[in-house]
């Protein structure tokens, strides 16, 4: 997968999300995967700012709403993803977005 440099050369954690909107929906059977360097095992997960479980693989399926972060080490923590339980959400595609992008923005119910 691709991993954008800081401005410092090092590599950063990405946390990435499948299907790619945000805010993700519980609805959709969200996985995400937590991407670094340093090996799969070394993954921490934390949930709503908390140390989460375990579970210390790469990537899972969500079954709870909240906002997830990843940090592996040599490449620190990743942005957090929402995860949602709505039922009528605004999303946008899970990358990032400049100025002058044209953006297809999806309406769920």
């Amino acid at each position: 997968g691709w991993c954008p440099l800081s401005p410092t050369g090092a590599q950063t954690t990405q946390l990435l999300v499948e299907p790619p909107w945000r805010p993700a929906v519980l609805w959709d059977r969200v996985t995400l995967t937590c991407q670094g360097s340093g090996t799969a095992g070394d993954t921490t997960w934390y949930k709503d700012g908390l140390h989460w479980g375990q579970n210390r693989r790469d990537n899972f399926t969500v079954t709870d709403s909240g906002n997830y972060t990843c940090d592996r080490p040599g490449s620190g923590l990743s942005r957090a993803v929402r995860v949602l339980n709505d039922w009528l959400v605004l999303q946008v595609p899970a990358r990032t977005l400049l100025e002058g992008d044209t953006v297809t923005l999806r309406c769920r119910v």
